[in-house]
């Protein structure tokens, strides 16, 4: 592998990273003590091992529930602001589950609802965060940056949950909320003190529902992202036994309290710490699918000892480990991520990311709930244990692929469009038209070359994509795709990256046409239709004042 090495603190020598950085370690100190205390609060309200699981997934179901539409108004609008906000959610919301429990009213379903709410603030909150690190950091110190943002949450692992166990036996759980209030407090501190750059969009915004049918698109033909998604969401299920029946291991098997609760998930945390700090280093030395093939048959051993083990020692170790290799497939797949990914779809990639990582994990947290609750504790370890071993066998058949670092930086296309018809933003359907004037000998390299120039067009908008040859000059090919509207088209051109023009340049090898290519632009009226001119009011504005590629 030939990645620049870059150290492991190395991002936090840049001054707005370092203090958003330091800020989230409180905030994730406040939400692991939040889930000690409402983990042991539930065993102390009901004895339903269900119960006390889906604590694990209120935890994270907010990710499957809200990440897909904070991902796509985290891309539409200033990701500061919309940190601020889904902070000042989180902070509200938590006060007042505080608040319930000084009074003495909480109730098992209580719990799981005010959880779920605290973790609906934080989790619209994270897109933002995590698409904003690559205005924050150089685009070499990305993936070390990518593992302190997994080692601030593991720093707060190592030590939030014995906190969190400290504080609830001591003086209870309510004190436990209350602390989660206060934590998350610097973080929004941070964020209000930033002065972000924004460049304004010659664009207006795309609508929610548009802007989350884009980044599926987007995600749907890309190949790395796709297959970093399903990854994820399969270890993911898969590894969530650890966490979701520390509670079970500690109180059933170890004998033991909130203290010793605490202790196993600090064990988690540290080894979760030495993993992120790793992410880089390791890059370094062998591709991202064959460290996920070693992760899975470590994390499936060490799942194996913590289902057998009667030792406090073993399992601690085991749960070291098994918390190590979960953190280091998360921050390889989140890097192959944000490498693959042009920033004005990041934080949709990213969330959809995040969605399936925190999906796997409550799924897997009922499932594994569920087997302990039929069968046995050890049951449900051993089995998840062989469930993440089958996942390596995902990498025989759809391998993440090499490591290449690829030029996501969006470009500008000087030619404008010809425009003399009145349009507005909402006009179309609009068709395309690209003919090409091919060498038959070479038809077969072309058709193969222009496979790649059809994912570059389906991921950044385009639609019906289609390949036609001339029956009576086969020498000619068209190539045709539609855009929903003029607006989409102009998007679409301001989307292409240095990447997607490279693509463009092997297509021109095979192309005969001299000069630039001829690109017919064609407003679609369907057999019915009366609206020929706009009514919005944006008719009068200039489409050619919209640049893109």
């Amino acid at each position: 592998m030939d990645h620049k090495k870059v150290g492991a603190f190395t991002p936090l020598r840049q001054k707005t990273f370092r203090n958003i950085w330091t800020a989230s370690v409180f905030s994730y100190f406040g939400h692991l003590i939040l889930g000690v205390g409402v983990a042991w609060e539930m065993t102390r309200l009901t004895d339903s091992p269900t119960m006390v699981a889906l604590t694990q997934t209120a935890l994270m179901m907010p990710y499957m529930l809200v990440a897909m539409m904070a991902g796509a108004v985290a891309d539409m609008f200033d990701r500061r602001l919309i940190a601020l906000f889904s902070l000042a959610f989180a902070i509200i919301a938590s006060a007042t589950l505080t608040t319930l429990a000084f009074i003495g009213i909480t109730t098992p379903w209580m719990l799981l609802i005010f959880t779920v709410m605290i973790g609906c603030g934080v989790a619209f909150y994270s897109p933002s965060w995590q698409a904003s690190i690559p205005e924050q950091v150089p685009k070499d110190q990305l993936p070390a940056a990518i593992g302190l943002g997994s080692v601030a949450y593991n720093v707060a692992r190592s030590a939030g949950p014995a906190l969190g166990g400290v504080i609830v036996m001591a003086f209870g759980a309510n004190y436990a909320f209350a602390v989660n209030s206060i934590f998350y407090i610097p973080l929004f501190i941070t964020f209000y003190l930033w002065h972000r750059p924004s460049v304004a969009s010659r664009l207006p915004p795309e609508r929610i529902g548009r802007a989350l049918v884009s980044g599926v698109r987007y995600a749907k033909h890309s190949v790395p992202i796709k297959r970093a998604l399903l990854r994820s969401f399969l270890v993911c299920i898969c590894i969530a036994s650890a966490n979701a029946l520390a509670p079970l291991i500690a109180r059933d098997i170890l004998g033991g309290e909130a203290d010793i609760y605490g202790l196993l998930l600090g064990v988690s945390g540290v080894g979760a710490v030495c993993a992120g700090l790793a992410v880089s280093h390791l890059r370094s030395l062998a591709s991202t699918e064959s460290l996920l093939k070693i992760l899975a048959l470590t994390g499936a051993v060490a799942l194996l000892v913590v289902g057998m083990s009667r030792s406090m020692l073993l399992t601690c170790a085991g749960l070291f480990v098994a918390s190590g290799a979960s953190i280091l497939v998360v921050s390889l797949l989140n890097v192959t991520v944000q490498m693959s990914t042009p920033r004005w779809v990041m934080a949709r990639a990213l969330s959809m990311y995040q969605t399936c990582t925190a999906g796997g994990i409550a799924i897997g947290a009922w499932m594994w709930g569920q087997l302990a609750a039929d069968y046995s504790i050890q049951t449900a370890m051993i089995v998840s244990a062989v469930a993440l071993l089958a996942t390596a066998l995902i990498g025989f058949l759809l391998p993440q692929p090499k490591d290449v670092d690829e030029d996501i930086e969006q470009i500008v296309i000087s030619n404008e469009p010809k425009v003399a018809l009145d349009l507005s933003m909402r006009s179309g359907p609009i068709v395309l038209e690209i003919d090409y004037d091919i060498d038959p000998e070479q038809a077969r390299a072309f058709y193969n070359a222009m496979l790649n120039l059809q994912r570059v067009r389906l991921r950044n908008g385009g639609y019906d994509w289609s390949l036609a040859r001339d029956i009576e000059n086969p020498a000619i090919w068209t190539e045709r795709f539609h855009c929903p509207t003029w607006g989409d088209y102009l998007r679409m051109r301001s989307r292409y990256t240095q990447t997607d023009l490279a693509v463009h340049a092997q297509i021109k090898v095979f192309n005969r046409f001299t000069g630039d290519t001829k690109v017919r632009r064609k407003l679609e009226r369907p057999i019915g239709s009366v609206r020929w001119k706009a009514e919005t009011p944006d008719a009068q504005q200039d489409p050619i004042n919209y640049a893109g590629p």
